[in-house]
């Protein structure tokens, strides 16, 4: 057992599927420069870490054609917002060809896409793109919001023959697991409880689960027992283990760092609605970042997102 940063169990997760699979290979833009590829050049070589131009479109549609034709390509997308350009290799050629072509391809492939939000570097760097993506047919989406989970999430998704996105939260980068020894894979589309309660429900997504278990101990002092619940993958989606916590708790707050129109917050609020509805004991609250674009400027921008202090007024109206 050793500690880890969540930087750290990206790379060791890479690392330790290109040693077990030779077709596995890395791709993306100055990966010998900077990033979680660092190292992998000199002990895989030039030919499985490839540096690549500033051509999303091409090379992600080079990953699919690789994916297609029998390696696995792990492909660093670097800042989420730059998915936009290759948006028609994933959404008309990656999230379809499988179904195309009557099961006969796959399209094992990884597209990791860091969020950069908080950091002041305006609209254009600062989406948290995966709700649009929640809506394309065929795409796996992982959202790991700690070390320990990222690694086995990240090596469960090196392993699946579909295309998985990996969300990563830039303000989760530095903190630590504890990451086994031994190895592990932590399944997709299973949720976790990162902390049980019997009071209130509140799912939390990426970065906002520190969040939410820092709201939890400060409700906790006011005898709310708060159930903080960690999706981990959005596509699949752990319906069971949500609606579980809801019957139990019969309130529910959804924390998200997304945009609130059509959010994942909004899908699972609509699960709960529909399947869960005479359980609660009083209506869903969605905390999400408004529909706007990010400014540049530190203040305004710092304040548009969730925080421990909203999800502890949040929980508190669930009782009002």
């Amino acid at each position: 057992m050793a500690s880890q940063t969540y930087l750290q169990a990206i790379r060791a997760a890479i690392g330790e599927e290109m040693a077990r699979d030779p077709r596995a290979f890395v791709m993306g833009e100055d990966l010998s420069i900077w990033g979680t590829a660092n190292g992998l050049a000199e002990e895989f070589g030039a030919e499985r870490v490839r540096n690549t131009p500033i051509s999303e479109a091409g090379f992600v549609g080079a990953a699919a054609g690789a994916a297609i034709a029998g390696s696995r390509p792990i492909v660093d997308i670097s800042i989420s917002s730059f998915i936009y350009p290759a948006m028609d290799q994933v959404v008309s050629i990656i999230a379809k060809s499988r179904y195309l072509y009557g099961g006969q391809a796959k399209l094992p492939l990884v597209l990791r896409l860091v969020m950069y939000y908080g950091l002041g570097v305006a609209a254009q760097h600062s989406d948290r793109p995966y709700p649009m993506l929640m809506n394309v047919p065929g795409l796996k989406i992982i959202i790991p919001s700690n070390p320990y989970d990222m690694k086995g999430l990240l090596k469960s998704a090196i392993r699946d023959d579909d295309p998985v996105l990996c969300f990563e939260d830039c303000n989760l980068w530095t903190s630590r697991s504890d990451i086994p020894d031994d190895e592990y894979l932590i399944p997709i589309g299973k949720g976790d409880i990162k902390r049980p309660g019997d009071d209130v429900t509140i799912v939390a997504i990426a970065g906002m689960v520190p969040q939410a278990l820092k709201a939890a101990k400060v409700l906790e002092q006011e005898n709310v027992s708060a159930e903080v619940m960690d999706p981990r993958t959005l596509v699949p989606f752990d319906r069971e283990l949500l609606l579980d916590s809801v019957r139990k708790t019969g309130r529910l707050v959804i924390v998200d760092p997304a945009n609130r129109t059509c959010s994942a917050a909004s899908e699972i609020a609509a699960i709960v609605a529909e399947e869960a509805f005479w359980d609660l004991k009083a209506p869903i609250i969605r905390l999400t970042t408004p529909d706007t674009h990010i400014p540049y400027s530190p203040v305004m921008e710092h304040g548009l997102y969730p925080d421990a202090d909203k999800i502890i007024a949040a929980a508190r109206q669930t009782f009002a």
